[in-house]
């Protein structure tokens, strides 16, 4: 039998190198926090650009690790270097020794309630991209009031993200492909309804992303409006008055609107900081994990026998993460074999 693995999250990132590493012979062992495995996979309705059914992807992948050794609502206490392994306490009393440890950590949202001038938790028809989602997979929500219909709903791009004020100059990275993903969701439910997306600058990196988003224009028919939303109020019938200006057209917009959606971004899981300071590894200007180089070693610690894969370093689209979280599994074999190859010419 091979080594142990800890790998600490079990999102995309820590399913796909667990996967990776099973294949490779080790036995990597899945510390997750929370009641089940899948991380943001498991929230999601669909995903950009081919509308793939989260879900699925998420049992897919949790189907292939089920020879892993898995611990759900599990928590580590503390984490020592001791020789050439790190020993790992867990909260059920359980000891590991691991040869190595991958930190696949991920992200959380930006708690939208800190930017009041949008009105989460205080108008009724305020809600952040992950409430509509979790409305899109079945969950009943008050302030989406559809009763009638919905005819006009809006998108909020860069919700806490690039916005120096909100502590994270950072680009989000999937905030505006999720914004047009949703917002063609919505007119898929409601063909008559108008929609718009407000936005800074539309960043469509990805594969396909651009074709995503035309088609957003011209089969769906969504307004796109460049340019900072200055207001948000509710008038006397409950509804969300926007106030922005057009910048391309140079001119102040007025909408009303049944539903306004901020697109909440991307920071730093605070479970990936308490980490951080038990190992003392570094962390970045943006609070992500901070990588050996920003080039060829993404996946690498400055600590030897400590990886990462996923959004713990930054914020990725799932294709980026699965791919870290390959890479990070050879990373580790790789590791592991010229560490066995030291030890065997040194003796």
């Amino acid at each position: 039998m091979k080594e142990n693995i800890v790998i600490i999250g079990g999102g995309a990132a820590g399913l796909e190198a667990a996967y990776q590493l099973l294949t490779l012979g080790y036995t990597p062992i899945i510390i997750e926090k929370s009641g089940h495995l899948g991380g943001h996979l498991y929230d999601w309705n669909r995903l950009f650009p081919d509308m793939t059914p989260a879900k699925q992807v998420a049992k897919a992948m949790m189907e292939r690790v089920k020879d892993a050794n898995i611990f759900l609502n599990t928590e580590i206490i503390s984490i020592d270097k001791k020789d050439d392994a790190y020993a790992i306490v867990l909260n059920n009393g359980i000891s590991i020794s691991c040869t190595a440890v991958l930190v696949t950590t991920g992200f959380q949202l930006f708690d939208a309630h800190k930017k009041e001038e949008y009105g989460y938790g205080i108008y009724d028809h305020v809600i952040t991209n992950k409430d509509l989602e979790g409305w899109f997979n079945g969950n009943k929500d008050r302030r989406v009031d559809d009763k009638d219909g919905l005819k006009a709903v809006g998108f909020v791009h860069c919700v806490g993200s690039r916005d120096i004020k909100a502590g994270n100059s950072q680009c989000s990275k999937v905030c505006c492909i999720t914004a047009i993903k949703q917002a063609i969701e919505m007119k898929e439910k409601y063909p008559d309804a108008e929609v718009y997306c407000f936005y800074m600058d539309l960043r469509m990196f990805g594969k396909k992303y651009e074709d995503f988003y035309i088609n957003g224009q011209k089969d769906h028919g969504i307004h796109f409006i460049r340019g900072r939303v200055s207001e948000v109020s509710e008038n006397i019938d409950g509804k969300v008055i926007v106030k922005a200006e057009d910048t391309l057209n140079g001119k102040p917009i007025k909408v009303t609107l049944d539903l306004l959606v901020l697109m909440a971004g991307i920071v730093c899981n605070s479970d990936t900081a308490k980490l951080a300071s038990a190992l003392k590894l570094p962390t970045d200007t943006d609070g992500f994990l901070k990588s050996k180089d920003n080039v060829l070693n993404i996946i690498e610690s400055p600590k030897e026998g400590i990886f990462y894969a996923g959004a713990c370093t930054g914020p990725k689209t799932v294709p980026e993460t699965v791919a870290e979280a390959r890479a990070a599994a050879l990373a580790i074999h790789n590791h592991i074999n010229s560490h066995k190859s030291w030890t065997s010419d040194s003796e």
